[in-house]
């Protein structure tokens, strides 16, 4: 398995990041190290989303990993902070 980030679902990293960085010294680190533990269990356990689309909730942070399967790709569609409007990445379904 391989992962992939939709450019709109990097930057909510990123930016995420940056604000965290920007309240704690080192939180956006701890916050992408997070990120990056999701990313791993969810390449050895692709299935553990539902249906389609999936998604994973962050165990520190109030973010979901978005992500859908295609073949052996688990293409991240959005890092979704928990107050966004549920279901606004689904356009980006389109652009894979």
């Amino acid at each position: 398995m391989r992962y992939e980030f939709h450019p709109e679902a990097e930057r909510e990293l990123h930016e995420a990041a940056s604000r965290y960085n920007a309240e704690v010294a080192e939180l956006g680190l701890r916050f992408a190290d997070e990120v990056e533990r999701v990313i791993q269990l969810l390449l050895e356990h692709p299935e553990l989303g539902s249906s389609w689309t999936r998604h994973f909730v962050l165990r520190k942070f109030p973010f979901s990993i978005v992500y859908a399967l295609v073949g052996d790709l688990v293409y991240i569609l959005s890092v979704a902070h928990g107050s966004r409007e549920p279901g606004y990445w689904r356009l980006r379904v389109q652009d894979r």
